[in-house]
């Protein structure tokens, strides 16, 4: 037997040279400009779209909720040292010196035995009118007692319907 002509070795180095040819004729007969997203790229570009849309808005409810959350503890501590200083004033009141302090300063009151003293300022001009005070009675009436200013308010109105109706 001679060389065989059509060895398998021969056989397979013809079957690949047909295949490459075919390949390199394939790739030539492709547009140079192809795209290279895939349907899978495609689909996976679609999905993280739909999870960012569809996350968006709960994300945003959730970082409101925190701002809530946050705004309402600082309002909770506000609130819990205004009720600290509140109790505090409370067991001010509780002490009878501190009443009795305020008492006499803010109502002019005399202790028994005492003799209450009260100086007389400035009378307003009339020249002011009826109701109007200048600045240095305003001052003055800021330290009379709250009785005094009751009565003088309701002189002032008498004053007022006295002169008769406001015409225009």
């Amino acid at each position: 037997m001679g060389a065989d002509r059509f060895s398998t070795a021969v056989r397979l180095k013809a079957i690949g040279q047909q295949a490459q040819s075919r390949v390199y004729r394939a790739a030539a007969r492709r547009p140079v400009g192809r795209n290279k997203l895939t349907g899978r790229a495609a689909l996976l570009a679609l999905v993280l779209c739909a999870l960012v849309v569809a996350l968006a808005y709960p994300m945003r409810q959730y970082i409101a909720q925190r701002s809530d959350i946050a705004d309402q503890r600082r309002a909770a501590q506000r609130t819990k040292e205004k009720v600290e200083l509140l109790r505090e004033e409370k067991a001010r009141w509780q002490d009878p010196d501190y009443v009795r302090a305020q008492a006499r300063e803010r109502l002019h009151y005399v202790l028994p035995g005492e003799t209450g003293y009260e100086v007389a300022g400035p009378v307003p001009t009339a020249a002011a009118g009826p109701g109007v005070r200048g600045g240095a009675t305003d001052q003055a009436a800021a330290h009379r007692p709250w009785y005094d200013n009751l009565w003088d308010g309701v002189d002032q109105s008498d004053a007022v319907s006295a002169a008769g109706p406001i015409r225009h």
